[in-house]
């Protein structure tokens, strides 16, 4: 039996400027709380639609408060003809199959020196990738990150599908997802 695609949420949101960095040109919104409830995840969850009557794809972002937020690229901005202080509307819905993440370089070059990690890595769906690459960047250190690199193909290697024990929604850890603080 064919699956149906969900419903489209409409919402209205503010653009804000991120605080940090200086000078960004892009812009984020936080989803209503009532539209995000309608998606079927509080974790990351990619989606297509329209902003403003332009038409994106992107992934909305866990706020780790039970809902999201959704950075807003210049070239959005533009096309949306949209700017910071603006209530726009958004037409968004899941899209039918999670597209591949980017694979960091250096989470790259560590798989292809193992290959049982790399063989279950190619084995895995895109948002268990997903969740093993946001595990692996969530550290503020360096050598948190090269630690969790390490472990992450050591689990890999071992057969382990999951990054264990990941907060995908923030809401459970000490405010380690959400959205940036707003300039205005």
């Amino acid at each position: 039996m064919a699956k149906t695609a969900p419903a489209p949420v409409r919402f209205k949101a503010v653009l804000r400027r991120p605080l940090q960095p200086k000078g960004a040109t892009w812009a984020f919104l936080v989803l209503p709380e009532d539209a995000s409830a309608r998606l079927p995840t509080r974790s990351q969850v990619t989606v297509e639609g329209t902003l403003a009557a332009a038409p994106f794809q992107a992934t909305l972002e866990p706020d780790g408060q039970g809902s999201h937020w959704l950075k807003v690229e210049k070239g959005l901005l533009e096309a949306a003809g949209a700017q910071p202080g603006d209530t726009v509307v958004l037409d968004v819905a899941p899209v039918a199959e999670e597209p591949e993440p980017r694979l960091p370089a250096d989470l790259r070059a560590a798989l292809s020196a193992q290959p049982a990690a790399r063989a279950t890595w190619d084995d895995i769906t895109p948002v268990a990738r997903r969740d093993w690459i946001q595990w692996i960047t969530s550290g503020k250190k360096a050598e948190t990150r090269v630690k969790r690199i390490a472990t992450a193909c050591d689990k890999l290697a071992s057969g382990q599908r999951r990054a264990c024990c990941f907060d995908r929604s923030g809401m459970y850890s000490r405010g380690s997802l959400g959205p940036p603080e707003a300039a205005d």
